[in-house]
């Protein structure tokens, strides 16, 4: 008796393309919240119809991976499909739901970071504290949460998970976007400060038990602070 062999699938011109411009984003080529070239710029590059990258490109609108903007072209809004939906989902949640899975994620990951550590990640998190100190004194806050949230993505990243990675740099996009527009009072901020320097050595340290008191305790505060901003 002869075997059934399954039909030959090929894929359309369009859905090719899906899959190329995904591997741009998912690779960092496009990064989250960069404009990615004009239609017809992808048009000429790709050798491809306009109708077909119309239809890549609404498709993966669709998926939550990019933002078209009147006027203003198409921004790359996520970097997977998981990224996507972590996002509205944190967007559509209360303040105080962010701020607890935060507290969770970030205690746990830096007990990670304090036992996983290399020193190249010791490297990065006290130039990212350094360059966050510094902009932190220029009281530019927005700049400040960026560069708070980009300290944090890499003690998440030092403890070597590479799903709770990308799950918080979700998340902290969130927080940044909540929390992110105000400035907080001197004392506080130079509280925020000193706890931040003392997770560093934390992990420095191998220090997994101080490392996750103290991360606990920089989100308690942002909670605090944020409260009295209200």
């Amino acid at each position: 008796m002869n075997e059934l062999r399954a039909p030959r699938r090929v894929a359309s011109l369009s859905a090719q393309l899906v899959d190329t411009l995904r591997e741009k984003i998912a690779s960092g080529a496009w990064p989250v919240g960069t404009r990615i070239p004009p239609e017809h710029d992808l048009v000429e590059q790709l050798g491809v119809g306009r109708t077909t990258v119309r239809e890549a490109l609404g498709a993966l609108a669709h998926l939550g991976l990019l933002e078209a903007r009147r006027g203003d072209g198409t921004y790359v809004r996520a970097s997977s499909e998981m990224h996507s939906v972590l996002l509205r989902r944190a967007d559509a949640s209360r303040q105080s739901d962010v701020l607890e899975l935060r507290a969770v994620l970030e205690e746990y990951a830096s007990g990670l970071a304090a036992a996983r550590r290399t020193e190249e990640d010791l490297v990065r998190l006290r130039r990212l504290l350094d360059e966050a100190e510094t902009i932190a004194g220029s009281q530019e806050v927005t700049l400040a949460a960026e560069a708070d949230v980009r300290f944090h993505q890499a003690v998440v990243k030092a403890g070597g998970n590479p799903l709770l990675t990308e799950v918080y740099d979700v998340l902290s996009t969130a927080v940044a976007e909540q929390i992110g527009d105000t400035l907080w009072p001197a004392a506080t901020a130079a509280e925020h400060a000193d706890l931040h320097r003392s997770l560093v050595e934390a992990i420095a340290a191998r220090d997994e038990v101080g490392a996750r008191y103290r991360a606990a305790e920089i989100v308690k505060l942002t909670e605090t602070g944020t409260d009295r901003r209200k």
